[in-house]
């Protein structure tokens, strides 16, 4: 695809806080409670408080939900084009949300943020998604979203590793992402003391969360031609 889906990410994070006082539009749109998707494939409750400071930011394919105490959320639905969909078919499901994530996610976070690593996977079916999902967890160094809420370092200390955690699956002809960052690990400096196993579950809950508050549809007729799916990294 023509831009990255760190880049993508990043550009709803700059719709959301680049633009000061300018209004912000939305591509998707807002119907009480709930954000819906431009193309229609989802719709979700909002996960942030506009009463508290939650922005709400989207591209064509992404969305970002974002609050100023511990939230920073992001819905990606990318359609397959006839290459991703060949490489379902030809690896199977497991193999092929593996793949897409190293040479999409991973490579694209990699090329973003130098030192970042996958602390761990996993591969298996959710209540909404019967045919198997990605759960992974990424360090990144310096990639936090709250940089500005990270206490005073001392001389010569080294900035917190940010931690995500990533959900991937297939719906309805769409590569779906949901990921969400842990952002009391760069915000609480000394006090923070989970373990990587209580992270773990931490940021697995907020994920299938998340999942449980967004509904997918099949995109009206000819949506899904609206934005470019990614094409094969060689």
């Amino acid at each position: 695809m023509s831009r990255s889906i760190v880049a993508l990410f990043f550009a709803t994070v700059a719709l959301a806080f680049g633009a000061g006082d300018a209004p912000r539009g939305l591509q998707g749109r807002i119907e009480g409670r709930t954000y819906i998707s431009p193309t229609g494939i989802f719709r979700v409750t909002l996960p942030v408080l506009p009463e508290l400071g939650g922005e709400v930011s989207d591209t064509a394919n992404v969305v970002t939900f974002e609050d100023a105490f511990n939230t920073h959320a992001t819905i990606a639905a990318f359609p397959q084009d006839a290459t991703q969909r060949w490489e379902m078919s030809t690896r199977g499901m497991r193999d092929y949300l593996i793949y897409f994530f190293s040479n999409y996610v991973l490579a694209d976070f990699k090329q973003a943020f130098e030192g970042v690593q996958i602390e761990s996977a996993k591969f298996g079916a959710l209540p909404s998604v019967p045919n198997g999902a990605l759960i992974s967890y990424i360090l990144i160094p310096g990639g936090s979203m709250f940089r500005d809420k990270i206490p005073q370092l001392e001389a010569g200390a080294r900035e917190p590793v940010a931690k995500r955690g990533t959900l991937l699956f297939v719906s309805n002809g769409h590569i779906i992402l949901f990921s969400i960052e842990l952002v009391e690990r760069v915000i609480e400096g000394r006090t923070y003391e989970k373990t990587t196993a209580e992270e773990d579950e931490i940021l697995r809950q907020r994920l299938t969360d998340l999942l449980g508050k967004t509904q997918f549809a099949r995109p009206p007729a000819g949506a899904a031609a609206a934005a470019p799916a990614p094409a094969a990294k060689k």
